[in-house]
Formats: structure tokens, sequence, C-alpha cells
């Protein structure tokens, strides 16, 4: 079973549950979603059809408490975990070993097994603030990114947003203990 996991950038969760769902055609999939996409109505969804959406793809709850994403490392093993689309501030956390959240402990369970996680990062401060901790990840055993490029460099001249049509590649590779090709895309 593949863990996903849905954090709070809300612009690009539309096209994350498109690459859960090509994912589920592939993989058993169990969703794990932030506390904050689990309550949240934004002029994108509304927080009840995204976690709606998801358990149709999957077939299964969303995990969405500390609690309840804690088996996913020992007591639930996955063959890897997605976090897509992953926030600067999960990133932070993820890199300073922070669980404080339903995906971070799912992050943090996942890791002690030693198997792959899948980053798809999509944040607005990943070339500045962000940026020690995207490296802090690239030397942590286990850890993969789904390739990214600036969605606006004259607009938001610090922001990365990963290409999610390259999850499922990234995945596959990152199950044969890989990086698909270079990080960033031009």
């Amino acid at each position: 079973m593949i863990g996903f996991a849905l954090c709070g950038s809300f612009c690009t969760i539309g096209r994350a549950l498109d690459e859960l769902e090509h994912l589920s055609l592939s993989y058993p999939v169990q969703a794990v979603c932030s506390e904050i996409v689990w309550q949240t109505d934004t002029r994108f969804a509304s927080a009840k059809s995204v976690i709606e959406r998801a358990e149709r793809i999957t077939k299964r709850p969303v995990i969405h408490t500390i609690v309840g994403a804690e088996p996913l490392g020992p007591a639930t093993p996955l063959e890897a975990l997605v976090v897509c689309p992953c926030t600067g501030n999960t990133l932070a956390k993820t890199a300073g070993g922070i669980t404080d959240t339903a995906v971070t402990m799912a992050v943090k369970a996942h890791l002690r097994s030693d198997r792959p996680l899948v980053i798809a990062l999509a944040s607005n401060d990943a070339l500045s603030a962000n940026l020690k901790n995207i490296g802090a990840l690239l030397t942590r055993k286990n850890v993969y990114f789904v390739p990214m490029r600036q969605d606006d460099p004259v607009g938001k001249p610090h922001s990365l947003v990963a290409d999610f049509s390259l999850l499922l590649p990234t995945l596959t590779a990152a199950l044969a203990g890989k990086q698909y090709q270079k990080i960033f895309l031009a």
C-alpha cells in the first residue's frame, strides 16, 4: 500500500487529487491529510469535497489525526509515502523532525521503516527560507523529490511547484532506491 498525504497548498490540491486517482490505478492507497485540509473551505474547494473525493478514490477513510497516522510506520507499513502537495511548512517540519500534524506524524512514522518518502513540493518560499530544508532533505536516506520548477518567476520569484505529472515515475524510481531525473526543471 502507498500512503498519500495532502497538505494545505490549496491551489494545487485539485491536481494532487488527480494524481491520487492515477496512483490508485496501480496501487492500493491510504490517504492522509493535514488538519488544515480536513477543516478548511477555500475558494478552490470545500474541505468536505476534498475529503469525499479522496475517500471515493481510495475506498478508505482519510486519516486526519496524529493518533490515526502514528501506526503508519511500525504497525501498518507502507511501501512508500507520498506528500503531495507538500507545503513549505511541512517541508520545514520534516527537515527539523517536528511532529505536530497528521502528515508530519505519518512522515516520521514512515521514515522509521526505511522506506521511500516522495515529496511533491508546492511552496511560495522554496527558493528563500525553505531552500535550506530542501538541501537538508536531499541528504536524507529514502527521501525523493518529484521534479519541480518555478511556477511564476516574475510574480512569485521564490516559489517552486512540483510537476505532479511526474509523481508516478518518481515513485517508481524511489521504490527502486533512485531519484527520478534531476529535481529542478527548466
